[in-house]
């Protein structure tokens, strides 16, 4: 029988020796080791990292997910257990994660017997890549399942508070780039400025959501980087800009796309200069299905959790929408009360978050194979 003190160590091994996107070769035998111990089944799937376990047996068939990948972030936080791993840290809390649904196969297992149904555990590599769902939905191992559950430690809420939302809970997330190309010239007769154009790049791209989208609409275009020129007295050659758009419906997520490539176009013309977009798709938005989302509220509750709902969908990216774009789904926050918020070097999470959440995917499972 494992218990709270096993979850902390587990955690805390995965915190010590984290491994990032598509390396998690370590992480994915200390995975293994685990699930044999406690004679859980792994299934032969083919995956370069990450597994899929199962428990119990029957037609229907339940999958719980959890992401397995750490971060490029030096950490900032000393403890006994600070990543060993220079330059690589659970900033996202991953490693909590997975000690949190390592305890829910271990408890499932001591109950096998009594489950009207199978279980099946995803352990997913490459979240932070926003590519690892895709990987293990292409496998076929979650074909016909009932549900995928999942969930995501968030440090503004506090131990024991838990929110969700029916639909859309968090945006989709797409990067774009431009790359502008004028001519190298001294005297701006004689070249076209790729300053100037991204001057108006940066005013139109800003209103694609103040004025091409309804007030009633959430959308975000952020730039987050502009490189131009090399010197004070030569007219830049060409001139780079990225940044990221987040949005909670495909139709504008589409709308925004297409906006942009307008704007270019635009502007190509205007100033006689080459401009290429690159738009990247990254995951789209997670969609939770309305009945599991009340199932879920009301295992929450029975838990002891405090429950809250989210008014608007959180602007950030999980590409466990690859699961909710295939099959049912539900996903939760669930507070680790840190002070300082994920993707952060002191990123430093409350480990009393796992003395519930095993509990609440354990009883979530059994309810829904009623």
């Amino acid at each position: 029988m494992t218990n709270y003190s096993t979850y902390v160590d587990w955690r805390r091994t995965f915190h010590q020796y984290p491994e990032l996107s598509d390396e998690e070769y370590e992480t994915t035998e200390m995975l293994r080791k685990i699930l044999k111990s406690y004679g859980i089944r792994i299934l032969d799937v083919p995956l370069k990292t990450g597994l899929v376990a199962e428990i119990g047996q029957g037609e229907e068939m339940i999958a719980v997910r959890t992401d397995i990948d750490a971060l490029p972030i030096e950490e900032h936080v000393k403890h006994e257990f600070t990543s060993t791993h220079q330059g690589v840290m659970h900033a996202c809390g991953h490693d909590i994660h997975m000690a949190s649904i390592l305890a829910t196969g271990t408890q499932l297992k001591e109950i096998e017997d009594e489950l009207n149904g199978r279980v099946r555990l995803i352990f997913q590599p490459a979240e932070e890549l926003g590519h690892g769902a895709f990987e293990i939905i292409n496998t076929g191992v979650l074909k016909g399942a009932k549900a995928v559950l999942g969930f995501h430690n968030y440090p503004t809420l506090k131990v024991g508070e838990f929110a969700i939302k029916s639909g859309a809970i968090t945006s989709a997330v797409d990067r774009f780039e431009f790359n502008i190309k004028g001519a190298h010239a001294a005297k701006p007769e004689q070249g076209n400025d790729p300053v100037i154009v991204v001057g108006q790049l940066i005013n139109s791209l800003q209103t694609i959501v103040s004025r091409n989208l309804s007030a009633f609409d959430s959308a975000v275009v952020t730039i987050g980087e502009i490189s131009c020129g090399n010197t004070w007295n030569v007219i830049a050659d060409k001139a780079y800009i990225q940044g990221t758009v987040r949005s909670f419906d495909e139709d504008k997520r589409h709308y925004i796309e297409n906006r942009m490539k307008n704007i270019a176009d635009g502007l190509s013309r205007v100033f006689n200069v080459d401009i290429d977009l690159t738009y990247s798709r990254l995951p789209g938005a997670v969609v939770n299905d309305t009945h599991l989302t009340q199932e879920a509220i009301e295992v929450a509750k029975n838990v002891g959790y405090h429950v809250s709902m989210l008014d608007e969908p959180v602007t950030i990216g999980e590409d466990f929408s690859g699961y909710t774009e295939e099959y049912p789904g539900v996903f939760a926050f669930i507070g680790s009360d840190s002070k300082y918020d994920l993707h952060h070097p002191k990123y430093h999470p409350d480990e009393r978050i796992l003395e519930k959440v095993p509990q609440y995917f354990v009883q979530l499972v059994q309810r829904l194979l009623t």
